[in-house]
C-alpha cells in the first residue's frame, strides 16, 4: 500500500470499440564493461599476511574479552553467594549470642528473686516472732484477769480480779445450788 507500484493506477475506461494502444518498450543502453582488475602490487602476499594477522588478533581479543566478561560475571555471582553465606553465619552467631544472653539474664533474675524471697521470708518470720512476743507482753502488762473459786456443798463462791491498765475491778459472788428433794 505504501509503494506506488502496488496502488492501482487510474485507467481510462475501456470501451469495446476502443482498444488501448500498446506502448513501445525502449531498450536500456548496455552497461559499461567492468573495469579491468588492477595488477597486484609486488608485496601483496606480505600485505595479505598482515591483514590476516590483524583479523586473527581482533578475533582473539574479542574471544578473550567475552571470556573475561563471563569470568567477571561468575566472580560477581560467587562473591554475592559468599557474602550471603557470611551474612547468614553472622546472623546465626548473633542469634545464638542473644539467646545465651537472654538465658543468662533470666537465670540471674530467678536467682535474685529467690534470694530476695528467702530474705523476705526470714524477715517475715522474725516479724511474726516479734509481734507474738510483743502481743503477749502487752496482754500480760496491760490486761490482768485472775479468778479464784471455791465449791461447797450448797453454793459456789467466786472471786474475780480484772485489771485494765491502772484500774482494778474485783467481783465476788456466791451462787447457791438448787436443792433437789
Amino acid at each position: 500500500m505504501g509503494s506506488p507500484c502496488c496502488k492501482p493506477q487510474p485507467e481510462e475506461k475501456v470501451t469495446p470499440e476502443k482498444k488501448p494502444k500498446p506502448e513501445k518498450i525502449e531498450k536500456a543502453p548496455a552497461p559499461p564493461p567492468p573495469p579491468k582488475p588492477k595488477p597486484l602490487p609486488p608485496n601483496a602476499a606480505a600485505l595479505s599476511t598482515k591483514i590476516q594477522a590483524w583479523w586473527r588478533g581482533t578475533l582473539l581479543r574479542r574471544t578473550l574479552l567475552h571470556a573475561a566478561l563471563r569470568a567477571w560475571v561468575i566472580q560477581c555471582w560467587w562473591r554475592k553467594l559468599r557474602q550471603r553465606h557470611v551474612e547468614r553465619n553472622r546472623q546465626a552467631l548473633l542469634d545464638f549470642y542473644l539467646w545465651q544472653t537472654r538465658a543468662a539474664v533470666r537465670l540471674q533474675t530467678w536467682y535474685r528473686m529467690w534470694c530476695i524471697r528467702r530474705r523476705y521470708c526470714t524477715v517475715l518470720n522474725a516479724v511474726h516472732i516479734i509481734q507474738g512476743c510483743w502481743r503477749y507482753h502487752k496482754s500480760q502488762t496491760r490486761y490482768f484477769f485472775r479468778g479464784v473459786y471455791e465449791i461447797t456443798a450448797s453454793q459456789l463462791k467466786l472471786q474475780l480480779d480484772m485489771a485494765f491498765g491502772p484500774q482494778i475491778c474485783r467481783i465476788t459472788d456466791s451462787i447457791p445450788f438448787p436443792i433437789k428433794d
